[in-house]
């Protein structure tokens, strides 16, 4: 029975929700489905009931559960200790290009101060870790937390702002009502819509964002874009803080919004035992602490 069954099982045995668990795993729910079926139809018993979108676990399903977590734990231990990570003084830290680029990068300094002997590898990607295969020994990720296979910490909240150049502010304004918005020419983030804008502050039911706008797939273009007096743009407030600091960008909105999620430091439960992961996660909590909330926030 392939390795991927049991870790899927595993997944919606502990979330009791595909599509949680397809999320968890990067999957879709429909694979994380099938893999199931197979491990049901292999073993000769089902392991799930489904009634609609409730999930539950069978009998057979419960007293499966604690011995597959258990042996997915002893192979990770297996396999990290055939690579000698706990002996390695190189932390290896997977986390998204913009937050490094923007947030981490300028403080970096700071921690190379403090931790001279601990070198840090840095590797950028959207995609969630496979804590198994790869040679990650923790993650920085947006979310809410429902990765409740790892161990997780909540370190930094998130606001999406407008912003734009000082040029711009001073001849539009804030961009606060619909009558406002309508002064600017739009820049488009792909994951930050500026749908998500108009409705936390109200606007007419009537209003619609306007599309014609120029559109990026990148934090740092839709920045650079708003820097050059493109447009306003809606962006993370961790990307932008030190430009609105430093005066190249403005805060177009008296009402930032509470993003739905947050900065997250996860690792596998086995890493627990590693001193390099408790002094980064410890540095990484000072820096969030010492950083402020948008105006307004």
């Amino acid at each position: 029975m392939p390795l991927g069954s049991l870790r899927v099982f595993l997944a919606v045995a502990q979330n009791l929700n595909f599509t949680r668990a397809a999320d968890q795993l990067g999957v879709t729910a429909g694979a994380a489905s099938l893999q199931i079926k197979a491990l049901e139809e292999y073993l000769g018993r089902p392991l799930l009931r489904r009634d609609g979108r409730e999930v539950s676990l069978t009998v057979e399903g419960r007293k499966l559960l604690p011995r597959v977590a258990q042996a997915l734990e002893d192979l990770e231990q297996a396999l990290d200790d055939s690579r000698n990570v706990r002996s390695s003084r190189t932390l290896r830290i997977s986390l998204l290009a913009s937050f490094l680029n923007k947030w981490l990068m300028p403080r970096l300094p700071d921690f190379n101060t403090a931790y001279p002997d601990l070198r840090l590898s840095l590797v950028t990607s959207n995609d969630l870790v496979d804590f198994v295969r790869s040679e990650q020994d923790a993650a920085i990720r947006m979310g809410t937390g429902t990765w409740t296979t790892l161990v997780r910490e909540k370190i930094l909240d998130e606001w999406l702002v407008p912003v734009c150049a000082p040029a711009l502010f001073k001849k539009h304004g804030f961009a606060d009502n619909a009558d406002q918005m309508r002064r600017y020419t739009l820049i488009h983030g792909a994951d930050e819509p500026w749908s998500l804008w108009t409705h936390s502050n109200r606007f007419d039911d009537d209003y619609s964002p306007p599309g014609d706008g120029m559109i990026f797939d990148d934090s740092a273009a839709t920045i650079g874009a708003a820097k050059m007096a493109q447009g306003i743009a809606l962006v993370r407030w961790s990307l932008v803080a030190d430009e609105v600091r430093s005066g190249d960008l403005v805060v177009a909105g008296r009402r930032p919004l509470a993003n739905s999620g947050s900065y997250w430091f996860v690792y596998p439960k086995r890493n627990r035992v590693l001193p390099d992961i408790a002094a980064f996660q410890s540095w990484f909590k000072k820096q969030a602490a010492q950083f402020p909330p948008p105006p307004g926030a």
